[in-house]
């Protein structure tokens, strides 16, 4: 069997250097990977010669911090990888609606964003039949102004036996925009993938981007968009922690979050007028300088911020009463997160030390470690304490880096990209692992372009979560994964 293509993040290799494998070394490879410990970063399809797809895997070793790749080509069907590799599932779907191509042996092989001739109806719910047996169905119109998602439980009486999410309500064709590109239009794709994750999809697109150009971006330049990354993860993070004190009725804590989301929000305003961040990142660097005064300001708000947070939040872990409600609540075993492969504060709250600034190094974190914050409790609690511990390092770490920020050029000279290449550039975003895969034709433009936001990963993750539990805890769960609809659909 050929040895993977092995890559570091945001190495360009070219096409044709991924091996091709038979069938039966494919799934070898890809289950014997996942079987030692590895992860299935991406798995999708291309289109190959004379007509044909090539399957291809992108896995992640975290220990060693490389990327590998390995392909196949495929027509009508191959042998499922997902009975033996979860982590499969949902890619696998993905590929059958998008493809055609029949992954034989899936267990669940329903529609992940839209309907398919070949594939289950999307509204073929699973179903446990009873007595005392019933059906709750929630969605995909909610109450509240809150993206549309449609979550059917199989309960008897409280106790959820088994939650079905069915998403795809949002689906956009984002991926088939991207082909042939880059243009003007791809980073307002990327800026608008998923709008609370702006800063963390733009980073993604523009490091994918540089890579396939070698451009180099200037310190100046990574340092400004660790900043904006590190702002956009507290905001949404302290929004999170209200929202979770408001689900358990705790108003001081949710009235004060709430607020001081704001104030987070403007600070990233501070670095472009553009509370989400939008417009500050461009090819090669930045749009927006930080200059010493408003380098100043951003300092002195923040620390400011971080008084009026600290006040707010630590009333949670204080109060019996809302950890009686987080603690053994929506609980993930730590087999259930590497079996799933689940990413960011959702893994980590599990006790997975994993988290791409570490193990995956890009921009200014290879020259700034932030220590990785986990917990091992796996329930609303961990997924709860985890944000408030990487709030506090992202202050840190935002502190200094505006503090020792040093002169230069904030933006590089653009370059046409490398022609039939590939890059695979992973972020840390707010909610975990964002992944972008770029392959490029012989002019140089994009002929495939995938995007995994984290909540591809974690969906399953909030499913399990419920599994054994009581349907009244689904806003809690739902709230302590907080995951997108829309970066899921694309």
């Amino acid at each position: 069997m050929s040895a993977p293509l092995t890559l570091h993040n945001g190495e360009v290799a070219a096409e044709d250097e991924i091996p091709l494998l038979s069938a039966i070394d494919f799934r070898d490879a890809v289950t014997g990977a996942v079987a030692s410990g590895r992860r299935i970063c991406s798995l999708f399809c291309t289109p190959a010669d004379e007509g044909r797809l090539r399957l291809v895997a992108v896995i992640g070793d975290d220990a060693a911090g490389h990327l590998s790749l390995v392909a196949m080509t495929v027509e009508k069907s191959y042998p499922s990888l997902t009975p033996d590799c979860p982590q499969a599932h949902l890619f696998e779907r993905e590929i059958a609606e998008q493809w055609g191509v029949i992954p034989l042996g899936h267990p669940c092989l329903k529609p992940v964003r839209y309907s398919a001739a070949e594939l289950p109806a999307v509204g073929d719910f699973f179903r446990v039949e009873g007595d005392e047996v019933h059906e709750v169905a929630v969605g995909p119109v909610h109450a509240g102004v809150i993206e549309p998602g449609h979550f059917r439980f199989q309960c008897h009486g409280e106790d959820v036996m088994h939650l079905e999410i069915a998403l795809g309500f949002q689906h956009r064709g984002v991926e088939r925009a991207l082909i042939r590109g880059p243009n003007p239009r791809s980073a307002h794709y990327m800026e608008t993938l998923a709008g609370d994750t702006t800063a963390g999809h733009s980073f993604a697109y523009f490091r994918t981007v540089e890579s396939l150009a070698e451009i180099e971006v200037p310190i100046r330049a990574q340092v400004i968009r660790g900043i904006a990354l590190e702002l956009e993860r507290m905001a949404n993070h302290a929004g999170d922690l209200g929202a979770l004190a408001g689900d358990v009725g705790f108003l001081p804590t949710a009235s004060y979050c709430g607020r001081i989301r704001g104030d987070i929000l403007n600070l990233t305003a501070l670095l472009c007028g553009s509370r989400f961040g939008r417009g500050l990142l461009r090819l090669g660097g930045v749009h927006f300088d930080l200059d010493d005064e408003r380098a100043k300001q951003l300092v002195q708000r923040l620390a400011k911020t971080m008084e009026d947070l600290e006040s707010a939040v630590e009333l949670l872990w204080k109060s019996p009463s809302v950890l009686a409600r987080f603690e053994e609540t929506g609980e993930i075993s730590p087999e259930t997160c590497d079996a799933l492969g689940l990413v960011g504060p959702a893994a980590r709250a599990c006790g997975a030390e994993r988290d791409v600034r570490h193990d995956y190094p890009y921009g200014i974190y290879r020259f700034f470690n932030i220590p990785v914050s986990s917990w091992n409790s796996g329930d609303v609690f961990a997924r709860a304490f985890v944000r408030w511990l990487e709030i506090k390092r992202s202050a840190e770490f935002i502190q200094e880096q505006a503090q020792a920020l040093t002169g230069g050029s904030i933006c590089a000279d653009e370059r046409p990209l490398q022609p039939d290449s590939l890059v695979v550039s992973l972020v840390e975003g707010w909610r975990g692992e964002i992944c972008h895969v770029a392959f490029t034709d012989e002019q140089g433009r994009f002929s495939t372009y995938k995007v995994v936001d984290p909540s591809f990963h974690n969906w399953a993750g909030l499913a399990m979560s419920l599994r054994g539990g009581q349907i009244s805890d689904f806003p809690l769960c739902n709230k302590s994964f907080n995951l997108s609809y829309c970066g899921h659909d694309l």
